[in-house]
Order: structure tokens, then C-alpha cells, then sequence
């Protein structure tokens, strides 16, 4: 087994297509659950050029304004070009009102028996993964490119940098011996420009870019830059167009970097656009809780869960875990404990992690931080997924 490499992780800012669908589908899943807790929603975008394409398939009591808040999410990312912006983009629609069912109640007050009769309406495999690279029990690689990445996004809207367009790009190479992160490889970014017809010095934007967003993420990380560190910025040239009226988007195309860089497994399946009802979704969440929690328990050093789910079953038909041979205890062990401890089915996650209230609980709007901000790790929201609760109780 090869324990010497580099291995690299990218993520993106705000206003690239791809993310930019996936903010717009999540922040339709938080206007239904604003008003109508209890809604069943799926949300889907595509965007190319000036047009924005919706699809919205849902059970629900609300009332939403579908181009309206897609138009406004438009608005906040900050694009204002002539060629890409709230006001003028075109907003084509299709929706799916479909019957409530089971599913339709409030899971603050369920009772326990009545979870078996919650079944899945999608069959799927999702994968949780923790490690001890990073104090939130991530992979190192992701997590500096995620954290570059909220940096750029914070430059642009807060220093006084204003050729920075929404749609960068960020990609770090960590270098790892005898399987634990040892340096930084590189550290590249790609910097769309926002007008096209100024655009900066290179010398200007290299010297903006190690002091305003560099230098402030590796600051507190645990790993710092050395003198054989490759730092690239638009390798290229400038990018004189970005965003859509560049590249197009669709939502769930980032699960890369919406999980855990590729260090480890993840499920095909987008997170963002998707209710609490849909288990491709709150699956995920409920495997990386468990895995953590594992990590934190001291019984590996780092843990894979894997969850299988089929149509018409109340939970998983199957649960498996490897620490890959990093467990201080037999995995079986470790499987019988999370079984004990851990209730996988799909009510009773949407119940223990409250996910049908956390967007009233945050002032309306929960759901649609989670792709900028991040699913996993630390990204300045309160995420029951990534709570320890369970880490003593799997340590006895």
C-alpha cells in the first residue's frame, strides 16, 4: 500500500454556475420550509448564458415565487455584468405539484413505532467520512481549499479589490508521508475578472491575493506553505469572461467539494435541491455523523460508514464501516456499537437532527448557506451532523 503522495482537492466560490444552481435550488428548499415545514420539495437547476432554467417537483401548502428567488439569489452572489444579472436573466420554469403523503407530517413529534411506517422513496448508497487531519475531523485537502475559497468570496466583497469576479477557483496539493499530511504541495488559484475592459496588473493581483486571501487562511492552518510550495495564480492569463456568460452550470455537479474533495468516497448524488424527505440527501449527513463520531470516540483514526438504502424500507438494508485498519478495536466491534447507538432510518434522522425546523430556526434561511459555506466541517453554521454527542457513549 502506497503511504507517500500528494493529493489534491479544489472548491469554488459563490458565482460559479455550478454553485450558483446548487445556492438557487437550496434556497427554493428553504422558501417552502419557511412557510410550510412540513413540504416535500425538489429542486434542479441549469444555467447557461443569461438563462436559468427551474425544475421544482413538491407537496406542499406554501406559496412561492420560484423566478423571484432565484433572481435574488442572482442579486446577492453580486453579478452585475451586462452580459449576466438579476434583473435581465431569463428564468424558465417547469413544475411538478404532486399529492402529500406519509411523508407530509411534522417529525418533531413522532413516535417511534410510527418510523417504520416512513419508508424511502429513492434507493441509494451514501458514504460519511471522518479523520484527524483538521480539529472538525476532515481531510486537510478540502478544507484548505474550502477555506480559500470563503476568503476569496469575503476579499471581494469586504477589501477594496474590485476586479474579483464571483466565479474563482481553488485547488490544493497536500503532501502526505506515511499516510499523514506532511506539507503543502501548491496552491492554485483561478481568478475570474470582473470587468473585462480594466483588467488588473498581474503583479497587482498577485501581491492582492498572498496578502488578503493566502496568507490569512494559512495563518491558523496546521500546515504552512514552504519555500518548495508551488503557488499559481490563472496560469493562463487572465480570465477576462467568467461565470455564466462563460461556462454553464447545473445543480450537483460540486459533490466533490461539497464532501470530502475525493479523499473519500461520496454518493453520485447532488445534496443541494433536495427536502428533508430525500434520504440521498439526509443519508449523507447521518453517515458523516456517525463516522465522526467514531473518529472523536478515539476508536479509529479515521472511519468510512457506508449506508445502503431501498425503496420501502424505513432504513438502511445496509451499514458497513472501515477504518482502514487505523481502529484501535475489530470493525466489527465498532459496527456493533455504531448499530446500537446510531438509528439510521430515514424518520428518525429527520427527526434527531430536527431537519424540518432549521430553517425557521435560522431566520428562514438555512438550507442555501450549505453549498457556499460548506456540508461538512467547519463552516460557521451550527450542523447537527457535525456534533460529537455520541463519542462517548461509542468509547465505552
Amino acid at each position: 500500500m502506497i503511504t507517500d503522495f500528494v493529493f489534491t482537492s479544489q472548491s469554488v466560490t459563490e458565482g460559479h454556475p455550478d454553485r450558483l444552481c446548487d445556492t438557487i435550488s437550496d434556497a427554493i428548499v428553504d422558501a417552502f420550509l419557511r412557510q410550510d415545514a412540513t413540504s416535500r420539495i425538489t429542486a434542479e437547476c441549469a444555467l447557461s448564458k443569461s438563462v436559468l432554467f427551474l425544475a421544482a417537483r413538491f407537496a406542499s401548502d406554501a406559496i412561492i415565487d420560484i423566478p423571484e428567488i432565484a433572481r435574488s439569489v442572482i442579486k446577492g452572489v453580486g453579478y452585475r455584468s451586462k452580459d449576466f444579472n438579476a434583473a435581465e436573466c431569463t428564468v424558465v420554469i417547469s413544475q411538478i405539484e404532486q399529492s402529500k403523503t406519509s411523508l407530509h407530517i411534522n417529525f418533531t413529534r413522532v413516535e417511534d413505532d410510527e418510523i417504520d411506517r416512513i419508508t424511502v422513496s429513492h434507493q441509494t448508497t451514501v458514504f460519511g467520512y471522518a479523520c484527524r487531519h483538521t480539529p472538525e475531523l476532515m481531510p486537510l485537502p478540502i478544507t484548505l481549499a474550502n477555506q480559500l475559497a470563503r476568503q476569496l468570496s469575503k476579499t471581494r466583497r469586504h477589501a477594496d479589490i474590485s476586479y474579483l469576479s464571483p466565479d474563482c477557483t481553488t485547488q490544493v496539493g497536500v503532501e502526505f508521508v506515511n499516510d499523514k499530511p506532511s506539507r503543502i504541495d501548491s496552491i492554485t488559484l483561478i481568478i475570474g475578472c470582473d470587468n473585462p475592459d480594466s483588467p488588473p496588473a498581474f503583479a497587482q493581483m498577485e501581491e492582492d491575493l498572498l496578502h488578503h486571501v493566502i496568507n490569512p487562511v494559512f495563518r491558523e492552518a496546521p500546515i504552512k506553505p514552504d519555500t518548495m510550495t508551488r503557488i499559481t495564480i490563472n496560469p493562463d492569463g487572465p480570465f477576462m469572461r467568467s461565470g455564466p456568460s462563460a461556462h454553464s452550470g447545473m445543480t450537483g455537479r460540486k459533490t466533490d467539494s461539497d464532501t470530502y474533495g475525493s479523499f473519500a468516497r461520496h454518493c453520485g448524488s447532488a445534496l443541494s435541491g433536495k427536502g428533508p424527505s430525500r434520504i440521498d440527501r439526509v443519508g449523507a449527513y447521518a453517515a458523516r455523523y456517525a463516522a465522526k463520531n467514531i473518529v472523536a470516540a478515539g476508536l479509529a483514526e479515521q472511519c468510512e460508514v457506508q449506508l445502503s438504502y431501498s425503496i420501502g424500507f424505513p432504513g438502511p438494508v445496509s451499514v458497513y464501516l472501515t477504518t482502514k485498519g487505523t481502529g484501535i478495536i475489530d470493525d466489527h466491534e465498532i459496527r456493533k456499537r455504531l448499530l446500537k447507538h446510531f438509528d439510521f432510518r430515514l424518520g428518525a434522522i429527520i427527526r434527531d437532527f430536527q431537519l424540518q425546523e432549521l430553517t425557521q430556526k435560522h431566520g428562514g434561511c438555512f438550507y442555501q448557506k450549505l453549498p457556499v459555506n460548506g456540508h461538512f466541517g467547519a463552516n460557521g453554521l451550527p450542523l447537527p451532523w457535525e456534533k460529537t454527542d455520541q463519542a462517548e457513549q461509542l468509547a465505552e
